[in-house]
């Protein structure tokens, strides 16, 4: 029996629905900087497949890693953690 590799999963926010079943997530995390030790903010921008276009600007989502679904989208909606207030 064959075994699936873990999938990442991120956690990010909704910056853009203007595309049919297709959002775009900003994911966020602090890093070290090699030398100074100050921590930096860094930015990652994702496309996500939203089957159901489900999904409002402003809403906190967790995405995870699929086999590429078009040229820029790899990653699918898992859920909505929280709605845009």
């Amino acid at each position: 029996m064959e075994t699936r590799n873990l999938r990442k999963v991120r956690t990010g926010v909704v910056t853009s629905n203007s595309m049919e079943k297709t959002i775009t997530v900003a994911v966020t995390w602090k890093e070290k900087h090699p030398i100074y030790g100050k921590f930096v903010n860094r930015t990652k921008k994702y496309h996500v497949h939203d089957e159901k276009n489900d999904c409002n600007v402003g809403d906190t989502v967790t995405i995870m890693e699929t086999r590429p679904l078009s040229k820029l989208k790899s990653w699918r909606l898992i859920k909505i953690n929280e709605r845009a207030k």
